[in-house]
């Protein structure tokens, strides 16, 4: 555990930071660390690990469909025109965490995300472009090695809010680019590790860091 690597009983070896709640291990072993090219799921992720702040990923992960019922499937034309009524209709929704803020900054960045997909070539595009189209691979082999934040993402944090995203500083937009692969952070004696390293962004193949 010193190491950040837990042995589960199929024999693999696994990042710490899911322990072995099963909801937990399958977020890890199935969508952790995949690159993600989908428009709007890169928008739900963005959101999501914004409302996680302040909380443990688990947290959001327990309530993911509970926020997709209460914001439309994570529909950002939908969002964008949500007003005063929904914010309150949304304080009173105990599927997802109640903070107005937070609720307040989804609707903001969704409007910010249907200006960049006018502008085109897209949201994918316009987050994939800062890692050059390809996943970075980190090779960290303790979790001691994995940074909160990178010159990377505090270069698409500065990007996102001037484009009028919120909740999305350096740190929340690193976790994010872990979750959706565009760095792969599993530890190398992780059994994730190589099948992540295997998998082509848009671009073409990971490269080193």
């Amino acid at each position: 555990m010193s190491t950040g690597l837990i042995p589960h009983p199929d024999g693999c070896q696994r990042c710490w930071w899911p322990g072995t709640d099963p909801l937990y291990v399958a977020y890890h072993d199935a969508e952790w660390g995949v690159p993600e090219h989908d428009d709007r799921a890169l928008y739900e992720k963005l959101i999501l690990d914004g409302f996680q702040a302040g909380l443990s990923w688990i947290t959001i992960l327990r309530r993911r469909d509970g926020f997709r019922h209460a914001f439309a499937g994570f529909a950002p034309e939908a969002i964008a025109r949500f007003g005063p009524g929904d914010v309150e209709a949304l304080m009173q929704d105990t599927g997802i965490i109640r903070n107005r803020a937070k609720i307040e900054a989804t609707i903001r960045s969704a409007r910010a995300y249907l200006a960049i997909q006018e502008r085109g070539p897209g949201f994918s595009a316009f987050l994939w472009d800062f890692v050059d189209g390809r996943p970075l691979q980190t090779r960290a082999a303790t979790r001691a090695e994995i940074p909160t934040e990178s010159e990377v993402s505090r270069k698409m944090s500065k990007a996102l809010k001037a484009e009028g995203f919120g909740f999305c500083g350096p740190t929340i937009v690193y976790a994010f680019m872990q979750a959706v692969g565009m760095l792969n952070d599993h530890l190398v004696g992780c059994c994730r590790h190589a099948p992540c390293a295997a998998l082509p962004g848009p671009g073409g193949l990971g490269v080193s860091t």
